[in-house]
């Protein structure tokens, strides 16, 4: 079996896929450009649904006394370079809910990429908090035309979704995604069943694909 990944593997998780009998080949469905971006030097709030947009500030200065994100990993690199992470959700409507239910007359900075979803600006459209936008990134499409069949296709983003079919039809593979946004944008491409991985990790992403591909 051959599986194919929209984002670049490391080797160990590459070894996964070869340790389970199967072959797997990656490519960047998407590549991020940075922006310059004006922000304040000192940010009481800050939101990140992305380890890019947490890359996005490194090095820039900005000091945030509070850091609200989606996802383990975004988490991890946020902590890593010494913010403070008062809240972690897997989704972005999750922690929309959450700021909504439990903040009150706050601001927050939402840093992003200009393919952000709406969940978290639509969210503060009739609330009593404040949110500032800032476009800290470019998500640009790579679009790849392929002949080979697939026996699974991993997905990581809507983006890379959107990018992989602009030249490709899903027809009858197995696809496997990140989380739930990134399902429903295959889902306007693909009949097929789809699977969504327990965790927004790549790793939980994988585990997905193998245990499924390997008792079909």
């Amino acid at each position: 079996m051959t599986v194919l990944s929209t984002k670049i593997l490391t080797d160990t998780q590459k070894g996964l896929f070869q340790n389970s009998g199967m072959d797997v080949l990656d490519y960047d469905a998407i590549f991020i450009e940075f922006l310059d971006f004006e922000a304040p030097q000192f940010v009481k709030n800050g939101i990140f649904t992305s380890q890019n947009a947490v890359r996005s500030i490194l090095g820039k200065n900005i000091q945030i006394s509070n850091a609200f994100c989606v996802g383990e990993k975004t988490k991890q690199l946020l902590e890593e370079n010494g913010q403070n992470v008062v809240k972690m959700y897997e989704y972005a409507s999750e922690l929309a809910e959450f700021i909504q239910n439990n903040y009150q007359n706050e601001e927050f900075y939402f840093f992003c990429g200009n393919r952000r979803k709406e969940e978290i600006p639509s969210s503060f459209k009739n609330s009593k908090n404040a949110l500032f936008e800032l476009k800290t990134y470019k998500t640009d499409l790579n679009s790849v035309k392929f002949d080979q069949k697939w026996d699974g296709i991993l997905f990581f983003s809507p983006s890379g979704v959107q990018s992989y079919t602009i030249k490709n039809s899903l027809g009858i593979t197995s696809v496997f995604c990140v989380g739930k946004t990134t399902a429903e944008e295959a889902k306007l491409h693909i009949k097929s069943p789809i699977y969504i991985a327990d965790d927004t990790t790549i790793e939980s992403v994988i585990e997905k694909a193998i245990n499924t591909l390997n008792n079909d």
